[in-house]
């Protein structure tokens, strides 16, 4: 049984001629790039089923392949599996902050190759039942550096819903106080503890969820935080506990979005910013 196409980009020609071959025995039909410069254009000439991604490039790395063609929507919803030899920790949190769909390491068998497969492919299955026009997920360590980098990144994508620079700004703006919050006060500042941003496109609204590794917390007891009945009274809290100057994150998130809500937990907040008809159907 014929699946469709697929891309296998690796420079190393006997492994790229193995991973065909596993390809083409579970019914794919490969076609293989020994560089990532031509990558980005081929899957938007060709529309493959997913792309099988080595880092190790000879001109641009596996990182900026896959970048390129999540910031495009175009080829935004193309799955993307990492295979490297690359087992580090910080390399995998990089591949996945990229936005790639799962990091296989090398040397690997069939069926680990068959379950990074099905869980790039499941994840596209997933996004085309919602009728979203894109997703990305980014997996980042709590250190505030690391989260500007993605709002950079998550400012270019929220362009192409056709928002205007008011609502981007709004946008990120909420993402960088709930991801502070995600670093902060779920995972205590642990840097190696990742904190997950998902990034959808749906037809008519863009949706941010933002995961910590923490316990969560009770949301009706924040003392250290601002509330709309008082919104001064946490100060005198925070200086106690000898917190920063803030505590209005929450507080300022809900006039910046449409919608703020989180797990039973308190573990994962989810943002959600309505499009006007107009650019909703950009």
């Amino acid at each position: 049984m014929q699946h469709g196409r697929v891309l296998v980009v690796e420079d190393d020609e006997s492994l790229a001629e193995l991973e065909a071959e596993l390809l083409s025995r579970m019914g794919y039909q490969p076609t293989v790039l020994h560089k990532g410069g031509p990558a980005a254009e081929w899957v938007r000439q060709n529309r493959p089923q997913f792309v099988l991604l080595d880092l190790m490039l000879p001109d641009l790395s596996g990182y900026e392949v896959c970048q390129e063609l999540k910031l495009d929507r175009d080829t935004s919803l193309t799955p993307v599996v990492i295979v490297t030899a690359r087992t580090g920790h910080a390399d995998m949190l990089k591949g996945l902050r990229v936005g790639a769909n799962f990091y296989l390491t090398k040397p690997f068998t069939v069926d680990q190759l068959n379950h990074a497969v099905e869980h790039a492919l499941a994840w596209r299955r997933e996004l085309e039942r919602s009728g979203a026009a894109g997703e990305v997920h980014f997996h980042l360590q709590s250190d505030a550096q690391y989260l500007e980098e993605l709002n950079r990144l998550l400012a270019s994508l929220f362009l192409f819903t056709g928002m205007s620079e008011d609502q981007v700004f709004q946008l990120t703006t909420a993402v960088r106080e709930m991801g502070s919050n995600a670093i902060e006060w779920g995972n205590r500042k642990q840097v190696d503890r990742p904190v997950t941003v998902t990034y959808r496109i749906e037809p008519d609204q863009v949706v941010i969820r933002i995961r910590d590794e923490g316990p969560g917390f009770d949301r009706g007891h924040l003392p250290h935080a601002a509330n709309e009945d008082d919104p001064a009274a946490h100060i005198e809290t925070r200086q106690q506990l000898g917190l920063r100057a803030g505590g209005f994150g929450i507080f300022l998130t809900k006039g910046l979005v449409d919608e703020l809500k989180y797990n039973d937990a308190g573990n994962e907040v989810t943002l959600i910013k309505r499009l006007a008809p107009r650019a909703a159907e950009a």
